[in-house]
């Protein structure tokens, strides 16, 4: 399975600086291949390669490899906006945003990513420096940084390309790992149901929640300085909303780990499989009122999925993926389905068998039962193929 390490680079300010026109000059040569790709139609590395290579070479004055890799950059960019446009990520066929989206060539932003083989990059581990290519000749001794854990795993099982990055003025290098995969417990003594909410984040059928009220009140307050900080209008309303958009990011993220860190080490230590819910369309199929729409929009579930997925197949846990409709009404013990089950949004009462529990653990339970009939009937433990860990 593959993996994404994020370390840090500590260049000194000459190596910053040649770093950046490196970054400048790659995508401003992507941005302009990406126009020509727009008008001829040339949206296939081969073909895109015919009419842009030379004149990259010549006026960006990239190497062979950086041009190689900055028509390929473009192919993906379009690849990946087809897929989005097919998808209805930017609304129907005619509307305002797809023929915006379509209409136009991709741009590249100065700083963004710019990948690198191992002929442009070579990494000295025991040394922790790295000797990369730039505009400006090839930089040795660029020193990185990381977790001791981290640092391991790119040490052992690196392979493949690695993105150079700026963020906020710091350099990263983010590198893709192959790492095997745990054997697969094919016998699962049960599975532990995974629900995924509002109030609670999530919640498994052992009867644990994971980040209810403290959480949510700190959401609440993100929600009500991003409103504030919208209504300005200013440049340093704006500077100051994108930095604290970052923070909340990076602190949401951290407790997704956390969590799927837990879920998927009871798991583990129990020789259970894991049941979630699949959340495949979860914003057009949830009704809900708009101060809870907020609060589900604003947290990344597919985000916490991804990281369950990938740590089970690290450890071997299977995962199985079940519909989540009508989880929250029916009850665990008799599986009478009915709205009226749920007299608040903390309680089920089953009208029929009187079974009252947390609605939350309810539906967890729900979700444990369906994994197990769908693993029983052979589903397959699926992960995603790519994951930030660092």
């Amino acid at each position: 399975m593959k993996l994404v390490v994020r370390v840090k680079l500590l260049p000194t300010p000459l190596q910053a600086a040649a770093l950046e026109a490196t970054l400048h000059a790659c995508n401003q040569a992507a941005t302009w291949a990406a126009g020509v790709a727009f008008e001829e139609n040339a949206r296939r590395p081969l073909e895109l390669r015919k009419h842009a290579y030379a004149e990259i070479r010549f006026r960006w004055g990239l190497g062979a490899q950086a041009a190689q890799h900055a028509i390929k950059k473009t192919c993906d960019a379009y690849t990946t906006l087809r897929a989005n446009l097919r998808n209805g990520r930017y609304g129907r066929p005619g509307s305002r945003r797809h023929v915006r989206a379509s209409g136009k060539p991709v741009v590249f932003r100065p700083q963004a990513a710019q990948p690198y083989d191992d002929r442009m990059l070579s990494w000295e581990h025991q040394a922790r420096t790295v000797s990369i290519w730039t505009t400006a000749g090839r930089l040795k001794g660029v020193a990185f940084t990381g977790q001791a854990g981290q640092l391991e795993v790119l040490a052992a099982h690196r392979q493949g390309e690695s993105d150079l990055v700026c963020q906020g003025g710091k350099w990263f290098l983010i590198a893709t790992c192959e790492i095997a995969e745990g054997d697969l417990n094919t016998h699962p003594a049960g599975f532990l149901g995974v629900d995924l909410g509002i109030v609670n984040v999530a919640a498994t059928s052992d009867g644990e929640r994971h980040c209810g009220r403290r959480i949510n009140r700190k959401r609440e307050r993100d929600r009500k300085l991003r409103s504030k900080l919208q209504k300005k209008h200013t440049k340093s309303a704006k500077r100051r909303a994108k930095k604290h958009a970052g923070k909340e990011a990076r602190r949401n993220k951290d407790i997704n780990h956390k969590i799927s860190k837990r879920i998927v080490a009871e798991a583990e230590r129990t020789g259970r499989g894991i049941a979630l819910e699949t959340l495949t369309g979860i914003r057009e199929r949830a009704r809900l009122r708009k101060p809870q729409r907020t609060t589900l929009h604003s947290w990344p579930f597919a985000q916490l999925g991804s990281f369950i997925a990938y740590k089970a197949k690290r450890a071997g846990v299977p995962v199985v993926y079940v519909d989540p409709a009508y989880t929250s009404q029916e009850c665990s013990q008799c599986h009478h389905t009915a709205r009226d089950n749920r007299p608040s949004q903390a309680v089920f009462s089953c009208r029929v068998c009187g079974f009252v529990e947390h609605a939350d653990h309810n539906a967890s339970h729900n979700i444990r039962q369906r994994g197990w009939m769908a693993w029983v009937c052979g589903a397959q433990s699926t992960a995603p193929e790519l994951t930030l860990i660092a």
